[in-house]
């Protein structure tokens, strides 16, 4: 017998201008000392300056992808200013690294300690600063995900998953998403994209999820190209950023290979490759790996996007790729064989592995990234 569990907890403001509620937000939460946590890239583009707050601090310490280091650092700005809350405000990485920044502000030892690999799901308690997430992209769904993705020292990228992790409101502006630039735009979608097709696909029984990731999937196939094309589509902004959100919503299925594979690759320290990026390589190799494992998901995804079939599903997000300018193969982002030594072993002992639809060996990982370089 089978047992889904389903837990959707999140509260969300959703729509255009809904940045203008964050006050409002930070009075239920009681925060009157909020670190906001983001990245140079915002901080120079002024963006903080349409919070309607007044923050204690600011950490804009947060590398492409967040770091043990800066967690720490964020901690002691936290700390040093009396800091009684988070918002986050930018795309997965400060999101996640405020998620493990309030993780570190209660909970002591290394991040290791608490990844879901290492058995950290238990670990994690309640016990945390209230943190209030702000999305400017439009891919992770981080905001309303109950993970975050941490480089620990050593160079392994780990899995943080408790639902304690979870935003406790996430405030989602599409109108925040109208200056980001076409090549961002083009690869945070993919993100959302890969992330609704791998929960729909995942071997964890959740109708709910599936539902929603299917909702998702459709939103963005038919915006994601209007908006990498014409940026100032508030109506596209808008869908894609629902399908973010789904996306995220969905996360409580599990994940698969194309995150198994990007993950490892993503915490390579001397190459900060993008992970949305890396997830529109893969995507259309795992995609044909799975199919011999399909049960008719493929077709029900396809459906979906409004495709008359789904027996080339890989060629339509290959040329979707090309369309929106994103890279076809791990070689154009300036990686090598070289870089690709010790991922399958890290592939294999990713928290995505387990719900991937088809049973995944090293091998099997190691020829899909020949195959992908």
């Amino acid at each position: 017998m089978t047992i889904a569990v389903m837990n959707y907890l999140t509260d969300i403001r959703f729509g255009a201008g809904a940045v203008r509620i964050l006050s409002d937000a930070m009075s239920q939460l009681s925060i009157t000392r909020p670190l906001v946590v983001t990245d140079e890239g915002l901080l120079s583009l002024g963006i903080l300056d349409r919070l309607p707050c007044t923050p204690a601090a600011v950490f804009a310490g947060v590398p492409t992808n967040p770091t043990e280091d800066a967690v720490e650092a964020g901690v002691a700005v936290f700390r040093e200013h009396d800091c009684d809350g988070l918002v986050a405000l930018g795309g997965g990485s400060p999101i996640d690294c405020a998620k493990a920044i309030g993780l570190a502000t209660t909970h002591s030892g290394p991040l290791s300690d608490y990844a879901l690999i290492n058995g950290g799901l238990p670990r994690i308690t309640s016990n945390m600063p209230p943190l209030i997430a702000i999305p400017t992209t439009s891919g992770t769904g981080s905001e309303v995900g109950r993970g975050a993705l941490i480089t620990v020292r050593g160079g392994t990228k780990l899995g943080l998953i408790s639902p304690h992790l979870i935003p406790s409101i996430a405030i989602c502006d599409p109108e925040l998403t109208l200056e980001l630039p076409p090549r961002l735009t083009a690869a945070t979608g993919l993100d959302a994209i890969s992330h609704c097709v791998e929960t729909f696909c995942s071997r964890k029984v959740n109708p709910v999820a599936d539902a929603i990731a299917l909702d998702g999937l459709g939103r963005a196939w038919s915006s994601i190209r209007a908006a990498v094309h014409d940026p100032q589509s508030l109506h596209h902004r808008t869908e894609m950023m629902m399908a973010s959100l789904q996306g995220g919503l969905t996360f409580q299925k599990g994940l698969g290979m194309v995150h198994s594979l990007s993950h490892p690759l993503g915490g390579l320290p001397d190459k900060p490759l993008h992970h949305g990026t890396l997830n529109a390589v893969f995507l259309p190799h795992v995609l044909r790996f799975n199919a011999e494992a399909d049960s008719g998901k493929i077709k029900r995804m396809a459906e979906a996007m409004s495709l008359s079939t789904g027996r080339n599903l890989p060629e339509v997000f290959e040329r979707l790729n090309q369309d929106i300018g994103l890279p076809a193969r791990l070689s154009e982002m300036g990686v090598t064989s070289d870089d690709l030594s010790g991922i399958p072993a890290a592939a294999m002992a990713d928290h995505s592995t387990p719900t991937n639809l088809r049973e995944m060996t090293e091998d099997d990982c190691r020829t899909l990234l020949e195959a992908a370089l």
